[in-house]
């Protein structure tokens, strides 16, 4: 017997019986024909419990055949990855879901007329009308929040990477993490109390203040830890050819780091988008189009979808608006992580 022959009788040896590559998609097969019939023979009519009963089965059977065939060692890491797939598939159930039913029940409405209209006179029971005002109320609102809180947030996180040592650095850092996880009614309150002592009405750049006060914190973490991914050596090299530290910070670490930062910028933006409570607080809303941020109430598209569903009791038109709606904002939460993506591929360090 030749030396080759030998060699490979050994590694077939020590390689052991081997499951097809097939052999996942057999089992998940199987489990789902399982999951049916069980899902029938219990009068179990819904989907998410046939779903459920097919993941146990697939971990179960994926764990009792790749023992019998492989082992048990190997049996266990098929097993892992059983249910890192299991549960990505449950976490992807509501999203799809979600996604679904807003197209589905908002295109029923969504044409331009819809887009470019606004309510105007048309009741709320009544067909026709648009969101024409809440776009604009919302573009308005979320750009001038922009405007204030990301370069407070950026300039912030530069004084926390760069300067921040001893007390008040930690205290800053401290009212950020705070900040963090305060309720958006919160915000909302905080500039309501401010506006009635000023004795205020209600108008869009109130509601900019809170989304700006929810932006803030976001931008800061976001921007501090691209900050440190900035190799210290091109900060030493810039100052060792005598260049100040603030123009080091200008011209080395920003332009590095400034694919991160649009992208934290970009998100921080998607997340204040959505807010309805601070909206509702200071805002108002308004029927009509108010292209005046700094007078008058205004109107945005969370707080046109919960009006349009306050209201849709009897009323098809309504609820049909407040999903179409619905579908608008999550197009636009979308176009914006799609931009922040393209941003920070296109910024990337090479």
């Amino acid at each position: 017997m030749s030396t080759a022959a030998v060699t490979d009788k050994s590694a077939g040896t020590l390689r052991g019986a081997r499951m097809p590559k097939w052999s996942s998609w057999a089992i998940a097969a199987g489990s789902i024909a399982v999951a049916v019939g069980i899902g029938k023979g219990a009068g179990l009519d819904s989907t998410v419990q046939w779903g459920l009963i097919a993941a146990i089965v697939f971990v179960l059977a994926t764990y009792g055949i790749t023992a019998g065939v492989e082992g048990r060692r190997q049996a266990k890491d098929r097993v892992v990855t059983s249910l890192v797939w299991v549960s990505f598939l449950l976490a992807l159930v509501p999203l799809v879901s979600l996604i679904w039913v807003t197209i589905a029940r908002g295109v029923k409405v969504l044409d331009p007329y819809f887009l470019t209209h606004s309510m105007g006179v048309v009741a709320d029971s009544e067909p026709g009308g648009g969101i024409y005002h809440a776009i604009l109320g919302s573009l308005e609102q979320v750009g001038l929040a922009t405007v204030i809180g990301a370069p407070i947030g950026v300039l912030t996180a530069i004084y926390l990477v760069e300067y921040g040592r001893g007390g008040l650095a930690k205290a800053v850092t401290f009212f950020v993490d705070v900040m963090t996880g305060i309720p958006s009614i919160v915000a909302g309150l905080f500039i309501l109390s401010l506006m009635l002592i000023f004795q205020l009405e209600p108008f869009g750049f109130a509601g900019s203040l809170a989304l700006a006060i929810l932006m803030m914190p976001v931008v800061v973490r976001s921007t501090e830890e691209m900050l440190k991914l900035v190799p210290n050596e091109l900060r030493e090299a810039s100052l060792a050819l005598g260049v100040p530290k603030w123009r080091t910070i200008l011209k080395v670490v920003l332009p590095t780091s400034i694919g991160g930062i649009t992208t934290g910028v970009m998100l921080a933006i998607a997340r204040i988008a959505g807010e309805t409570a601070p909206v509702l607080l200071l805002v108002f809303g308004n029927p009509f189009i108010n292209a005046n941020p700094f007078e008058g109430a205004q109107s945005s598209l969370p707080l046109y979808i919960y009006q349009q569903y306050a209201q849709s009791a009897g009323a098809n038109a309504a609820y049909d608006r407040a999903w179409a709606a619905s579908l608008t904002l999550i197009a636009f939460v979308m176009i914006l992580n799609l931009v922040a993506r393209g941003i920070a591929r296109w910024k990337a360090p090479r």
